[in-house]
Parts: C-alpha cells; sequence; structure tokens
C-alpha cells in the first residue's frame, strides 16, 4: 500500500512511519514523557532510547507488511517528530475494522494536528484500505481526545469498565466508533 505525505496543519506533515525515524521518535517519547504519563502504559527504559524504538519500529513495520496496522508520524518542519497516529489490529472479512490510537506533543497542541490526522486517516481507511469503520477508545477523563473524536464524526458508543492498564492501572474507557461506509466487504 502506497501512503502519501500530506500537510494536516501548518508546517506538520503526516506521513508513513520509516526504520529512519527511530532517534527523532526515542527524541519525541522522551520530550513528552511526562505529558503522555496520565494517557499511556507504563514504559520501559528502553522505549525512549533510539534503540528501543528501532526495535518497535521494525515490528511496526512487519505488521504493516502484513496489513495489519498503518502507523503514520507527525513530522514538523524542522524534522521534529510532534505525534503518531496508527491503525492497529486490521481485520478484514464481515468485520472490516480497525482501532485507532494517536498522540501529540505538549507543545502542538489545540494546532489542530489530532483533528486533520483523524480525518485524513479516516479517508485512508475508507478509499484505499477499505475498511467499513474505525473504532477508537479513551481514557473516560480524556476529554481532549473525546472532542477530537467527536469533531471527526466519531460516536460513543459505551463505557468499558477496566478497559485498559493505563499509567499503573486499569482504567475505564469511552468507546467510540465511525461508521465510514455501508458497502459489502471485499471477498
Amino acid at each position: 500500500m502506497e501512503l502519501e505525505k500530506e500537510e494536516i496543519a501548518v508546517g506538520v506533515m503526516l506521513r508513513p512511519l520509516s526504520a529512519a525515524d527511530a532517534f527523532a521518535l526515542a527524541s519525541a517519547y522522551a520530550e513528552n514523557r511526562t505529558h503522555l504519563e496520565p494517557w499511556e502504559p507504563v514504559r520501559p527504559e528502553s522505549f525512549f532510547t533510539a534503540e528501543g524504538q528501532a526495535e518497535r519500529i521494525d515490528g511496526l513495520l512487519r505488521q504493516f507488511a502484513e496489513n495489519t496496522v498503518v502507523p503514520w508520524v507527525f513530522e514538523a518542519r524542522d524534522g521534529r517528530i510532534v505525534g503518531a497516529i496508527t491503525l492497529s489490529g486490521i481485520s478484514r472479512g464481515p468485520f472490516c475494522s480497525s482501532s485507532l490510537g494517536y498522540w501529540v506533543a505538549a507543545d502542538q497542541q489545540n494546532k489542530g494536528l489530532a483533528s486533520g490526522a483523524v480525518e485524513r486517516v479516516c479517508r485512508i481507511a475508507r478509499d484505499t484500505i477499505g475498511l467499513h469503520r474505525i473504532e477508537a477508545s479513551t481514557l473516560t477523563d480524556n476529554t481532549g481526545s473525546q472532542r477530537v473524536l467527536a469533531k471527526c464524526g466519531f460516536e460513543a458508543i459505551g463505557l468499558a469498565p477496566d478497559y485498559l492498564h493505563i499509567n499503573g492501572r486499569w482504567r475505564d474507557c469511552r468507546l467510540f466508533q465511525r461508521v465510514l461506509h455501508d458497502h459489502a466487504p471485499a471477498l
């Protein structure tokens, strides 16, 4: 699958993740560690290193080759990675669905990056990947992400108690979905 680079906000591009991103992604995660900590699982120290990111990226790119994951990064004009978005758990057949996850750097909040990326990824999921729907979850107190999802046409579909192990404990999540089309799945 060919993915193109596209501007999602002034001076920020959405582009496919590449093996060359290990150092920049490690730097971005290290710089945003405190900002992301309330919303993410506990990470080993290796996660914040270029070597740890190289290993992680290698796994994501293998899954991309198997058509089960599609990872992108947000790249600023200066080459810094300032966020990421991923479709994971891509399922075909009668389900024809995927899960969406994303993050935005602390210094890039409220600039439209998440909304721009989510909209673009939904179009790719529908037009290029052929998915019927995308699901997403947020912690119940992550109102920023909930606003992004609502703005991008996701609807709340429920509450999942003890859904994800985040920041050292099981957390309740709000579940969302966006139906992309009503065509029958490709066989």
